[in-house]
């Protein structure tokens, strides 16, 4: 099904209910038409990472279902799935022969092997210190073989997610044939994880390498081209990698609009908001809330330090149930720049703050992805954040089909869902943008599609948290009311 501008689902396997099927039947039931699209979380057999360490993109891990649930679900939902185009599995088939075979192995050459990479097997200190690095080290791990011998091979994550030698004929066989197949399974997009890490090169930082990740890229978007199937890479930094993939015609991630959207109604003020929504890409999927956290690195000087800071000490102020022990090493982030929380909670369970935050969101240019928490306005997950000493795990909540059909009636619920299917259906958000501020706290935000004589004004006052919403077709004006 080829992609569509309507909101987009973010959700694991089994998050809404217990696999693929009830998932199905949750899309088919209480979400009816509130959104078009699916990015299913990554849903292959994985041994880390909760599915980010995957071992084989040729199958489903059963517990979720099979590729016919996965098929069916493409039939009414143009639909996103994950290539870690910078890693594989340590238990995957390609590195346990590598492990058994060493030279022998005919994956030897998909592994980054310290000992050929730098000049002396091992990089200087100045080397590990410029890498834009996950670890207080040099990024590796031990590949022990079956002969007794051990060498280090480079590893950015966990040690379960071994990085790729994306120069090599090997991995360059191996992305091909697994986008390939990828394409061929329903897929609209493909979402490339950890992006910007793929291309390492001596006397760089190893991140965002230029121009070999544009050589990268260029590869994967020619197998999924033939397909016709976009290409999503995914990278959290400054916003400006953001603008110089957008360049090229790429869809991107805006992932500077959550921290926006809550200095905008923690603070008030519009103007920071308001200045990013001129100058941000057209050709994106906004997010306020993913399967990771709330990131803070890519809105570096779209506002300033002390903005960052403020609007960070007034979501541990006003948020609700979040500590800043939940974003540190004590639950296992290693990932600084992200707090831990849902959008709800960060917002202090407020049903108010919450909805306007969905309409600016709603509002924004790009496709809106809405994670499955956030689309239930779900609180922080103590219980089991607390269970798994795991800091993301508070925004990871098991849904229940029984939970969820609590949760569709509540009115914070209903009238998202509102909102989204306005969103959907309303031919205004195909035509042309254009966003003011009105004073310090109010804003406004038009779409004009002037070809289907249909507009959408949305003016917004962040201080008082309210909203008002007016579409016109044809000459005929009508107010919105979720």
């Amino acid at each position: 099904m080829p992609l569509k501008n309507q909101a987009m689902l973010i959700t694991y396997a089994d998050s809404l209910g217990s696999n693929l099927n009830d998932l199905q039947k949750v899309l088919q039931g209480p979400l009816k038409d509130v959104v078009g699209g699916v990015h299913i979380l990554p849903f292959f057999p994985s041994s880390g990472d909760r599915g980010f360490a995957p071992m084989d993109y040729t199958k489903v891990d059963p517990a979720f279902g099979s590729w016919a649930d996965v098929n069916a679900l493409a039939k009414d939902y143009y639909l996103m799935f994950d290539f870690m185009v910078n890693h594989i599995s340590a238990q995957s088939p390609y590195f346990q022969d590598f492990l058994a075979k060493k030279d022998a192995s005919e994956y030897a050459d998909l592994f980054i092997r310290y000992k050929d990479f730098w000049p002396n097997g091992e990089p200087t200190e100045e080397q590990v210190d410029l890498i834009y690095k996950r670890k207080p080290r040099a990024p590796y791990r031990m590949a022990e073989f079956a002969d007794g011998s051990a060498e280090k091979v480079w590893c950015t994550f966990d040690e379960q997610q071994v990085d790729l030698d994306v120069t090599t004929p090997t991995t360059r066989k191996f992305i091909k044939n697994n986008l390939t197949f990828l394409s061929e399974q329903g897929a609209s997009i493909i979402r490339l994880d950890a992006f910007a890490y793929a291309n390492k090169k001596i006397g760089t930082n190893c991140f965002f390498v230029e121009p070999e990740i544009w050589e990268t890229l260029k590869e994967c978007t020619d197998v999924l081209d033939a397909h016709n199937v976009s290409v999503l890479p995914e990278i959290h930094e400054h916003y400006t990698i953001q603008l110089k993939i957008a360049e090229h015609d790429y869809y991107v991630y805006d992932f500077a609009l959550p921290m926006l959207v809550l200095h905008t109604l923690f603070s008030g003020r519009v103007d920071r908001l308001v200045h990013w929504m001129e100058i941000c890409p057209r050709k994106q999927f906004t997010t306020l809330d993913t399967h990771d956290g709330i990131g803070v690195v890519d809105v570096k000087d779209l506002m300033s330090d002390e903005e960052i800071e403020a609007a960070r000490e007034a979501l541990y102020a006003q948020g609700a149930n979040v500590k800043k022990k939940y974003s540190s090493a004590e639950y296992n982030n290693l990932d600084i720049y992200q707090i831990n929380c849902t959008y709800y909670s960060a917002l202090g369970n407020n049903d108010q703050a919450y909805l306007l935050a969905r309409v600016l969101q709603c509002f924004a240019p790009g496709i809106p992805q809405i994670y499955y928490v956030g689309l239930l306005a779900g609180e922080n997950d103590i219980e089991l954040l607390e269970h798994t000493k795991e800091g993301r795990n508070i925004n990871r909540h098991y849904y229940t089909l029984a939970e969820i059909e609590r949760e569709v009636q509540r009115d914070v619920v209903q009238q998202l869902f509102n909102l989204l299917k306005f969103r959907n259906t309303s031919r205004a958000f195909d035509g042309e943008f254009a966003v003011k501020a009105l004073d310090a706290n109010e804003m406004e935000i038009t779409w004009h599609n002037a070809a289907e004589r249909t507009s959408a004004v949305m003016r917004a006052d962040t201080q008082a948290k309210t909203f008002s919403i007016v579409e016109t077709v044809d000459g005929v004006s009508r107010e919105i009311l979720l």
